[in-house]
């Protein structure tokens, strides 16, 4: 497992450049995601625009104005916190040991922080400087669905990490009562369902702003997430974040199958779960005691086989609806059964015991068959509301 970008560089090419420790491999491998995500639903919401699913709306910007004092203290911000903690980490002493700790204490160095901060306010004053009119000036654009993918895209990642934190807590209660603090702010320990859950609505709210077709824009966005989800779960992977499987069965099924894809003991894992390697000192030293199944890795193949055949599909369905009950019956269907192996917290005071993945995703599933049964009546393909 590579905790952060060190590790794996070390590991593949030889080199130990210290400043990859400040990036973590879940971190880097999610925001991949989402840039390679928002490229896929980029080009899906082109191909509707040409469809005549979306279209254009007139806005007014200014142009010619100077730098306002926002923007001005947002950078100087922004510079700040980057000179305070990344040239911080180069000149606090261990500061890099555990680059974790580090990020979220309130150790930096000030004086790197207001040096750099002056500078991007410069850097944005000078920008805006030069492109000053005498007279600013407003100007009506036209601003095409495919011009927002950027936003949706931030929207989506903000609201997505708050409410995969929110039900990661819920989920594991003792936890987040032992120490408040720490699972709050600790980059491990995320929910998927509760991303999921929470940029829907902030998404929905986003483009609904601007008059953008909901459903419409949830077709778009159904071979999107499945890809997103993929993509994503190679961090969760690479890393070693907690979602793994349960202890494998013994003797392997397949014996042509490699070892690593039927069991794995996931050392030096980001959570520092498991027992200490022999011969291994400092951070990241752990591996599991007993090797398990390595759900994370199923799920990339599962969901990028199942965003394949979404894609191939994807233009002959022209009825609104139907690509997001099959994303519905996809990602519940996946999830409902990768549970069966793997490890989470059950609900004990519920019938049958059902993990809270369990049942967001048999919520997904009827869902999905309800989308596939009512579309047709719910959303006329010449009569699509927001």
């Amino acid at each position: 497992m590579y905790p952060n970008l060190y590790y794996l560089f070390e590991d593949l090419f030889g080199l130990r450049w210290t400043a990859l420790k400040l990036v973590n491999s879940f971190g880097f491998f999610v925001a991949l995601a989402f840039i390679a995500s928002g490229y896929v639903l980029h080009s899906e919401i082109k191909r509707k625009e040409a469809l005549g699913e979306f279209g254009a709306v007139e806005e007014k910007i200014i142009v010619g104005a100077p730098a306002s004092m926002a923007e001005l203290v947002t950078n100087f911000i922004f510079g700040f916190l980057f000179g305070y903690k990344i040239v911080g980490a180069f000149t606090i002493e261990n500061a890099l040991n555990n680059t974790q700790a580090f990020i979220l204490s309130t150790q930096g160095n000030f004086v790197a922080g207001i040096v750099v901060g002056l500078l991007v306010l410069f850097l944005k004053w000078k920008e805006k400087d030069k492109a000053k009119l005498a007279k600013p000036e407003a100007r009506t654009v036209l601003v095409w669905t495919h011009d927002r993918v950027g936003d949706v895209v931030l929207q989506a990642a903000l609201w997505g990490f708050l409410g995969a934190k929110i039900f990661h807590n819920l989920e594991n209660i003792d936890d987040l009562i032992k120490d408040p603090i720490g699972s709050l702010i600790s980059f491990s320990g995320l929910t998927f369902y509760g991303g999921l859950i929470l940029a829907t609505i902030g998404v929905i709210v986003y483009i609904r702003k601007y008059k953008i077709r909901v459903i419409h824009f949830a077709d778009a966005m159904a071979p999107t997430m499945l890809f997103a989800y993929a993509a994503g779960r190679i961090g969760c992977h690479m890393s070693g974040d907690g979602d793994w499987g349960i202890p494998h069965l013994n003797p392997k099924p397949f014996t042509w199958l490699p070892d690593w894809i039927w069991a794995y003991t996931y050392p030096h894992n980001v959570v520092n779960e498991g027992v200490q390697i022999p011969g291994c000192v400092g951070n990241y030293c752990n591996q599991l005691p007993l090797p398990v199944y390595p759900t994370t890795l199923y799920e990339i193949f599962i969901m990028f086989i199942l965003f394949g055949i979404m894609w191939s599909f994807r233009k002959k369905i022209t009825q609104p609806g139907i690509l997001t009950g099959i994303y519905f019956l996809f990602a519940g269907g996946e999830r409902f059964f990768i549970e069966k192996i793997r490890v989470n917290n059950k609900i004990a005071s519920l019938p049958f015991q059902p993990t809270q993945a369990e049942l967001i995703s048999t919520i997904l599933i009827v869902l999905g068959i309800v989308f596939l049964f009512m579309s047709k009546k719910w959303f006329p393909k010449n009569i699509v509301k927001s």
